[in-house]
């Protein structure tokens, strides 16, 4: 009996042991794979910035490769536009691709095809880029593309005519998207009377009534030295990038006097209800004021929309999702579809979510919705905050998977910041969020706050907005 016992002790002994042995291991691959992790983030292609005399400014990383990405970005979009202006720089952009008095719209494009290249544009809010990829070997005739057509475009009255169609077609097609409508609509609401109250597109009436004149007074004021940022990433050679801005960008004109002031935005809590009993499902977005890009509460909120997270009722798996409100509408079948998104202006920004529900699920959903909003401000769990952190670095980082997505990092962030944030640190800014961050971040944006609501669709059962506002805070002893 004796040796058995022994026997027995020894055999647990050593399966103690051996899972001693496991766990250290684990632990070790653990903590090499975090070594490795922050290795990497700071084993990253050099920055490099310069700036030419007239205020371009010149921004690149090498990445390497055998191909990159090329653009400038313009410190201009509809919230630099007035009333009767609104529209002008969503037209801009069209007009850039049909013609310059060096290069007429066909050898433009064939040009281009020729190469295998891309080039596009896009405008937003405060911004208006125009990029191209390329090989190599085609970077120096790229950007030579790119300061033609935002230098030399004709603006030939036929191709206005024509063009002016094209947009009224194009903002026919967007009216029948109900997402891009309900978020032109929360701007409206949010930002009203003020110019981030602005669509992108404009009017309809500006559209057709938009000139020439109108076109290159808009380049003469926004088209100027300090407003516009260079940035190329891919195989670049930066000093060659600088000879190449200082050649065909040298000559844009410096004008500080003619700098336009940002006006600040002011936020207004409203709502707006379009009630369609036609359509199949409601369509909400409830959102309230949020930070802007360069205060530091950007990052706590960005966390806390990771911690709201998003759900689509086809893609599956919602009751296993690490979301408290995606395990709700899913279990319960309260919504098709929610996306919380946190957008980031100059000064202000919006933070919020956007809901698809079938009509009599939505009084359900909002009363779990502002129950995990309240619940940010009170009660979130230290572990759903460090999820969140490790979720939100994953989706920023593989963000800047690829030349163009980096190339588009760094513009933006020149024009927004002033600078380019590293990786590692803005791992560093995530990982100081801690759930006291959150929560008392919350408190200052979301508790007791208005709120911004536009639904449309069959929306009889949405609460009243006063009933909402309510339960924006909790009472409790």
């Amino acid at each position: 009996a004796t040796i058995k016992m022994a026997s027995i002790v020894a055999h647990l002994g050593r399966r103690s042991v051996s899972s001693a042995t496991k766990a250290l291991s684990v632990v070790r691959r653990a903590s090499t794979r975090a070594a490795a992790a922050q290795k990497a983030l700071l084993n990253v292609p050099e920055t490099r910035v310069s700036a030419l005399s007239n205020g371009v400014r010149v921004v690149s990383e090498d990445l390497g490769g055998s191909t990159c990405t090329v653009g400038v970005w313009i410190d201009a979009g509809s919230r630099f536009e007035d009333k009767e202006t609104n529209g002008v720089a969503h037209f801009l952009e069209h007009m850039a691709f049909k013609g310059t008095r060096r290069r007429t719209q066909q050898q433009l494009e064939l040009e281009v095809e020729n190469k295998g290249a891309h080039l596009n544009a896009y405008t937003s809010r405060e911004q208006t880029v125009y990029y191209a990829k390329c090989l190599e070997q085609d970077l120096d005739s790229s950007v030579d593309i790119l300061a033609d057509i935002l230098q030399n475009s004709t603006l030939g009255e036929r191709e206005i005519e024509r063009e002016r169609g094209v947009i009224l077609r194009e903002m026919e097609e967007v009216e029948k998207q109900v997402e891009e409508v309900i978020f032109d609509h929360l701007h409206s609401m949010a930002y009203q009377g003020t110019p981030l109250g602005y669509t992108i597109l404009g009017p309809t009436e500006n559209i057709k009534k938009i000139s020439g004149t109108d076109l290159r007074n808009y380049i003469s004021t926004h088209y100027t030295g300090p407003r516009m940022v260079l940035a190329a990433a891919g195989s670049i050679d930066h000093d060659e990038l600088v000879k190449m801005a200082e050649k065909q960008f040298g000559g844009l004109p410096l004008a500080l006097d003619r700098l336009p002031k940002l006006d600040p935005c002011r936020y207004t809590g409203s709502d707006m209800r379009v009630r369609d009993d036609d359509m199949p499902f409601a369509h909400i977005v409830m959102a309230v004021e949020g930070a802007g890009w360069s205060n530091p509460d950007n990052i706590p909120l960005m966390v806390a929309s990771t911690i709201i997270g998003n759900y689509d009722r086809s893609v599956g798996g919602g009751s296993n999702m690490s979301s408290r409100l995606a395990q709700v509408a899913a279990t319960e079948n309260f919504a098709h579809s929610f996306m919380s998104f946190n957008t980031c202006y100059v000064d202000t920004g919006l933070w919020g979510i956007y809901l698809v529900t079938d009509r009599m699920t939505i009084e359900d959903m909002f009363f779990n919705l502002q129950n995990e909003w309240m619940r940010l401000c009170n009660s979130v769990t230290e572990a759903e905050v460090e999820r969140a952190k490790r979720v939100l670095k994953t989706n920023l980082f593989f963000h800047l998977d690829g030349s163009t997505q980096i190339c588009d990092e760094l513009g933006r962030q020149m024009l927004t910041y002033g600078r380019r944030i590293p990786l590692a640190e803005l791992d560093y800014r995530i990982d100081q969020v801690d759930v006291k961050t959150v929560r008392n971040t919350c408190m200052r944006y979301i508790y007791d706050r208005c709120p911004t609501i536009i639904a449309m669709g069959p929306i009889e059962q949405l609460p009243d907005y006063n009933r909402i506002r309510g339960n924006m805070y909790w009472m409790r002893l």
